[in-house]
């Protein structure tokens, strides 16, 4: 007798054993089955032979209790065998079916069978198994199988949890019809599934929310709210199918509901989370469920800003997606389907004549090798240790493993490979070698990149403001980003761009030593090598100006003994000679450096790398500045300022009464000398100047030469302590500091929309309420006590209400308070009534109560000016013109803004008013190449006057015509042409109904137009037609204006 009838034999022997045992012997019968089918058969054909026998026991109800405890061991996990795993698992639906038997015994047998099974089988092989658990799922109309069946799953993710990740897309779907059900006990189960499944989603930014996504699918009335959770959640992770398949069913629900801002806020989430898609195949299963909603958004929401974010959104989805021009969708790839595979192995299978019985096992291993090619794993040991068992049932080892590499290798042209990045040219020592993501609030800066650094090379990091430059220094430093080494490895040290408030007080040398930086003396000397002098040394931090903090913060870093410096925008306030100090320090200390600057000079003489933000990922290029503009032409704006396409745009300025010409001065100042408190010596002295609507002026000096000092007088921060300072009473200054931050570094939990209604909605600028020139000191309230006779009585000024023209001048409604007993121990003043106000003279007025006169100008200058009504359109379009999206206007807080965002939104802010002189100090400072060309554009096209301090000559060459040079506190200026009186320029006409008028409530008023004026015979001739129709019509009779 041969081996083959041998064995098959024995099996039918064991089969009629089987069917004849009885509960108390069938463990024994059902392990000895076991023993002998796992064991070493020759003969292949036995197993197809025993295991039809069984599924036929499987289904008997006499033979059906014995027939699933065989199964239960022959599936033990240690046991099971791979010649007869592809045949077991075809028994899958004829056990589900068994798991609802009201036979209570074979109903336990059943279910334990099953669950042996799932934690039996090969992981890679889920794709033979799952499609029949969600099939019985799906089409049992019994709860006790679906209960078990739900269990059965939850144990596969266990067992594989990988592989499930990637089957979730059609899982998801069955276990929420599951959760629908009408059976308690389904409905608990299901939940149960769907939470151990959703652990298959590696993706930390929504976990904390997926008890809230199942919530969803049980109960659609949680969708607005959790849609509002994500909405203002940081997606940074890599977004994989798992991921999509809990969120899809959620933004789908939130694209359809009612409120637009839940549509909104599904399409500022889909937006999101698809930059962080790698691979279009990912989303493309989802594009049919997603894509409708948002076009059909888009086409219906009235809110424009609304529509705008849901275009946005589309976008997005349509270039990660892949979807075409006319919105066909791309074909999702099917590679990984088990009836691809099985078609490619047939084929190469069809010269070894494979005997039909061996169909279980040809389609076994489709099933493997579709899910290899879905986990994109492409390594041939890999595939042979996964298929080779399977396929050496029918082929010889060496045959089927060249038939697995064949098949590989065809699979491999469907996988979609990680970027490669390009190595470096020279050598050197890695400092780093990483990938990572990086996001800031809510939106994703980096995915995926990579990040390499050399020892003692010079890296330029380069990208537009908001790519994330300033965040990405940040994280470096504080050990966010993954795999940067850590301090103890490489000591990473952040100089920023100013030094912390909180050490205004604080010597120089304090300041240092508190950084535990070495010994005082080993302080001073380094100190010394970086040009403090021993004054300067012992001076508090904020005595300091900006270019010499700056210097501080760099000599504070180098003391650490930095590996690698992180140097954001490290020229700002620096002279000339301070950067052509810093540029010889770099390139000669031997320390790496990482640079943020749009200096694009510093950067062509230092840097040797640039790397540049570029599609969410960080591209190197080798070369300074200007070669990496000659490798990517787009970025010609880093390099010249005009070659920016961005445009910005300042209000034009309002009319001033008697200024008839440009060149007529709104501001002069004459012999003006300021000390602060506590000096020696005066900061500036003697200064004179004048300001008009076609100033184009630079300040220009060296660090602490007092450019600062003569601004804050111009503007009133400051008050001089001799000389004068004329403001034509209507005039409106917008000034921004050197440290711009200072605007709204109380204010970073706010949106710019609300920072702004909060500045303005007095009708004022609260931000200039302070100002040394609003504040009554000692000396203005003893010149308030004068005592003024009128209409025969001693009176004193309590307020200055109002004013109005008077000849060339103007005249202020006063009120009074009466004098009684002047001189006398009885002395008292008493309010007097409003009928007793007088108007008087404005020169009468500006020698004692001068401060009062300027509040009173200052709000006629306001009105002069337009109330701008503080809506958030307004906002928005005013925003806008500096380069501010509404999506960062009305919807992101202050914090989360880049730096150059924020100088945008104090330039915003300042111009609100729509000024007549725009005061720059040091504009340059953390804005990117393209702003710094728009601003420098719109600046020439200003209708105002400007001035600006700064070092940057190549910002002012073009802009500026007039020179203040500033050196030891003494003024010199040149190429100015002031003038006394008008001047010989073109004259200004005032503009009636320039714009349009609006209310307090933000409601247009409509101005009428002037009537024109009537000779005598056109009046009589009017006032005989009323005569007329009065006649006629009587007491119906009512005038209109039109009749006058």
């Amino acid at each position: 007798m041969s081996d083959s009838e041998q064995s098959i034999k024995v099996l039918n022997e064991l089969l009629e054993k089987l069917a004849i045992a009885t509960p108390e012997n069938r463990t024994d019968v059902a392990v000895e089955v076991a023993t002998f089918v796992n064991g070493n058969i020759i003969e292949h054909d036995a197993p197809e032979h025993f295991f039809n026998g069984l599924f036929k026991a499987i289904k008997d109800k006499k033979t059906a209790a014995n027939a699933l405890e065989t199964v239960t061991h022959i599936a033990s996990k240690s046991d099971l065998s791979p010649s007869v795993e592809p045949f077991i698992i075809t028994a899958v639906p004829a056990i589900c079916e068994q798991t609802a038997n009201k036979d209570q015994a074979i109903q336990a047998a059943a279910s334990q069978a099953l669950l042996a099974l799932v934690n039996a089988i090969n992981p890679v092989a889920v794709k033979a198994l799952l499609p029949h658990l969600n099939t019985a799922l799906s089409n049992t109309n019994k709860w006790q199988e679906k209960v078990v069946v739900l269990e059965a799953i939850t144990a596969l993710v266990d067992a594989a949890k990988e592989q499930v990740a990637l089957r979730m897309p059609e899982l998801i779907p069955v276990l929420s019809e599951a959760m629908w059900d009408t059976k308690k006990e389904v409905k608990n189960a299901a939940t149960a599934t769907i939470t151990k499944a959703t652990e298959t989603v590696d993706n930390k930014d929504i976990d904390r929310f997926i008890p809230k996504l199942i919530e969803c699918i049980a109960n659609p009335n949680e969708v607005p709210e959790t849609v509002h959770l994500l909405g203002a959640t940081t997606f940074v992770a890599e977004v994989t199918p798992a991921t999509l398949s809990i969120m899809v069913p959620l933004l789908a629900r939130g694209l359809a509901e009612r409120e637009t801002s839940i549509k909104r806020k599904a399409a500022v989430i889909i937006d999101n989370m698809c930059k962080l898609v790698e691979d279009p195949q990912v989303v493309a299963p989802f594009l049919s469920k997603l894509l409708p909603g948002l076009k059909n958004n888009f086409a219906t929401i009235a809110d424009p800003e609304a529509r705008e974010v849901t275009l946005r959104g589309l976008k997005t989805l349509r270039r990660v997606g892949n979807v075409g021009d006319d919105d066909t969708l791309p074909e999702v790839s099917h590679a990984g389907d088990v009836e691809t595979t099985l078609g490619v192995i047939n084929e190469l299978l069809k010269s070894e004549s494979v005997a039909p019985r061996f169909k279980p096992v040809v389609e076994y291993v489709a099933a493997i090798a579709g899910d290899l090619i879905d986990e994109r794993v492409i390594d041939q040991l890999a595939w042979f240790t996964h298929v080779t068992p399977y396929m050496t049932i029918f082929l010889h080892e060496r045959k089927a493993k060249e038939i697995i590499d064949e098949f590989r290798k065809r699979a491999v042209d469907n996988i979609p490979v990680g970027p490669n990045f390009d190595d470096e040219e020279d050598e050197g020592e890695d400092l780093c070698n990483c990938e990572f993501s990086l996001a800031y609030g809510a939106k994703i800066l980096l995915n995926k990149t990579q990040l390499r650094l050399k020892r003692a090379r010079r890296y330029g990091l380069c990208g537009p403001n908001g790519a994330g430059k300033s965040t990405l220094m940040r994280a470096v430093a504080n050990g966010q980003v993954d795999g940067f080494p850590t301090q103890e490895e490489c000591r990473t040290v952040y100089v920023e761009h100013d030094i912390d408030g909180t050490h205004a007080e604080t010597s120089v040398l304090d300041y240092v030593f508190s950084g535990d930086v070495g010994t005082k003396e080993a302080i001073t000397e380094k100190l010394r090598e970086f040009g403090f002098s021993d004054e300067m040394i012992s001076m508090p931090i904020a005595s300091l100006s900006g270019g010499w903090k700056m210097k501080l913060a760099l000599a504070r870093a180098v003391l650490r003994n930095a590996d690698i410096l992180l140097l954001d925008e490290p020229t700002n306030h620096l002279d000339t000679v301070n950067v052509a100090w810093l540029v010889n320090y770099l390139n000669t200390c031997g320390i790496t450096s990482i640079i943020v600057s749009h200096d694009s000079g510093f950067l062509d003489n230092v840097c040797q790398y640039i790397i540049h933000y570029e599609g969410l990922k960080l591209r190197k290029y080798k070369g300074n500045l200007s070669e990496f503009v000659k490798k990517c032409p787009t970025a010609q704006s880093y390099y010249e300022l005009g070659a920016s396409d961005l445009e910005f745009k300042f209000p034009e300025p309002g009319y001033l009464e008697g200024v008839k010409t440009k060149q007529k001065a709104i501001v002069k100042v004459s012999n003006m000398t300021f000390q602060y408190p506590g000096t020696s010596k005066p900061q500036i002295s003697d200064i004179s100047f004048q300001c008009s609507l076609s100033s184009r002026i630079a300040v220009i000096g060296p660090n602490g030469a007092g450019k600062s000092t003569l601004i804050n007088v111009l503007t009133g921060e400051l008050l001089p302590t001799t000389g004068e300072v004329y403001t034509h009473e209507n005039c409106r200054i917008a000034y921004i500091k050197q440290h711009a931050f200072a605007h709204i570094e109380s204010h970073l939990d706010k949106t710019p929309s609300e920072y702004i209604q909060w500045r303005f909605q007095t009708g004022e600028d609260r931000e200039t309420m302070d100002r040394a020139n609003r504040q009554i000191n000692e000396d203005d309230a003893q010149a308030m006590n004068k005592i003024f006779k009128i209409e025969g009585t001693p009176r004193r000024i309590s307020e200055i209400h109002a004013r109005r023209k008077f000849k060339n001048t103007y005249e202020y409604e006063c009120s009074f308070l009466l004098g009684e007993n002047i001189g006398m121990k009885s002395e008292r003043w008493v309010p007097m009534m409003s009928v007793d106000n007088a108007w008087l003279p404005r020169g009468e007025l500006v020698e004692s109560h001068s401060k009062l006169v300027a509040e009173v100008d200052m709000k006629e200058a306001l009105a002069s000016g337009q109330f701008r009504p503080l809506t958030r359109k307004e906002i928005e379009e005013h925003c806008a013109m500096l380069g501010l999206e509404s999506e960062l206007v009305s919807h992101s807080r202050i914090r989360g803004l880049s730096g150059g965002q924020k100088v945008k939104l104090v330039l915003a802010a300042g111009t609100w008013q729509r000024p007549h002189l725009i005061v720059l100090d040091e504009p340059t400072n953390y804005l990117d190449r393209d702003s710094l060309g728009a601003l420098s554009k719109a600046l020439k096209a200003f209708e105002g006057g400007v001035i600006i301090i700064t070092h940057s000559a190549e910002f002012t060459k073009d802009l500026t015509e007039e020179v203040w040079a500033v050196n030891n506190g003494v003024m010199t200026p040149s190429g100015h042409n002031w003038v006394s009186g008008q001047g010989a320029g073109p004259r200004i006409e005032k503009k009636e109904d320039e714009e349009d008028k609006f209310d307090a409530m933000g409601n247009k008023i409509s101005g009428g137009k002037k009537k024109k004026k009537l000779s005598s015979a056109e009046l009589r001739k009017k006032k005989k037609e009323r005569m007329k129709k009065k006649k006629e019509l009587g007491d119906a009779y009512v005038s209109s204006d039109e009749e006058f």
